[in-house]
């Protein structure tokens, strides 16, 4: 235990420092003023300032800057505040103990002082000393796992937002993303695309390359689509299997189109080799492209279903392409 003894009495600090090192308290630091006692702690100089000090003796009338002030700066300094004071009077100067305790004292002393009750007060003051040492370590540890906690509880809100094997946002965070944006563009009466993208014969791929490479396949082409989309807005999300759907706020048909195509140029500068498809010599996708302007007579599953219409009509023009729905019919009608 370390503890500092400002007096400027020279009696005072001998009878102090040798009675408690009688008892065993040998770590002792020893000040005849409180601007001694600042420079020998480091109290103004952070490169020097002293982090194991457990209690403070402090002489209440002292030359210079009085025991008083130096309580309410040490109470206020933000590596000695939790340092218990135990402020050192004499009898006639009790009338400034109210002031100590005001400022940040925690007890006092009077002089001369007996060897029972320095002791007893002393080691009071040290048990206090320890137990807010050790709340304060309890605090610490709390707030680390606090820390653990939320970034647990963040690591897991992402999985259960995000598909594992491609990184993009999985059904779950799809359907949110969905209903949000559709409310939204519905206030606004904006126009809101949804895209249906699926890999042409990809069973096909699977079993003639095999299911790891496969997901290979998947990574890559979910990485090409979303390489495609600039803006912050849209989404990107794996629907299921080989499917991937993208939703497009503030976005007409003509622009829906022209990212379908770019999602098209995207997938073919992968040049993914597909021996077995009937298609192409290299992974190709199909797409289908749902646009309206989000009002009451219509849901945004309806949007999605228009999408997943014309995707197979995609498919059943020959794959590799694009198809729109085009309401109120949903009809769907290839691009090529």
């Amino acid at each position: 235990m370390s503890i500092l003894i400002v007096d400027d009495s020279l009696v005072s600090r001998t009878f102090i420092s040798n009675l408690l090192n009688e008892v065993g308290y040998t770590e002792l630091i020893l000040c005849e003023s409180i601007e001694d006692a600042y420079k020998t702690i480091g109290f103004d100089d952070p490169e020097t300032t002293s982090t194991d000090l457990d209690l403070i003796l402090l002489d209440i009338n002292l030359p210079g800057k009085s025991g008083t002030d130096a309580c309410q700066e040490i109470s206020e300094h933000e590596v000695f505040c939790d340092i218990p004071i135990i402020v050192i009077s004499g009898a006639d100067h009790l009338d400034g103990l109210e002031a100590a305790f005001k400022a940040g004292a925690s007890d006092y002393i009077t002089k001369p002082p007996s060897h029972t009750e320095l002791l007893a007060r002393i080691r009071s003051a040290l048990r206090l000393k320890t137990e807010m040492n050790q709340r304060k370590a309890r605090e610490e540890d709390l707030l680390v796992l606090n820390d653990r906690l939320a970034e647990m509880n963040r690591e897991l809100e992402r999985l259960s937002t995000t598909d594992s094997l491609t990184g993009l946002a999985n059904r779950r965070s799809f359907n949110e993303f969905l209903s949000r944006e559709w409310l939204r563009e519905q206030r606004e009466q904006e126009p809101f695309s949804v895209i249906m993208i699926d890999i042409d014969h990809f069973k096909k791929y699977n079993d003639h390359y095999g299911h790891l490479e496969g997901d290979v396949c998947l990574q890559k082409v979910a990485w090409a689509l979303q390489s495609a989309l600039c803006r912050p807005g849209d989404l990107l999300a794996r629907y299921g299997g080989e499917e991937f759907v993208a939703i497009l706020p503030h976005t007409d048909l003509q622009g829906a189109v022209e990212l379908a195509e770019n999602l098209h140029q995207r997938i073919r500068e992968l040049e993914l080799e597909h021996e077995n498809s009937p298609v192409s010599s290299n992974v190709t996708v199909s797409a289908g492209i749902a646009s309206v302007i989000p009002n009451q007579s219509i849901s945004p599953s309806q949007v999605v279903a228009m999408a997943d219409k014309a995707l197979y009509a995609a498919k059943q023009a020959g794959r590799n392409q694009s198809a729109i729905a085009t309401p109120p019919s949903c009809e769907a009608q290839s691009l090529n």
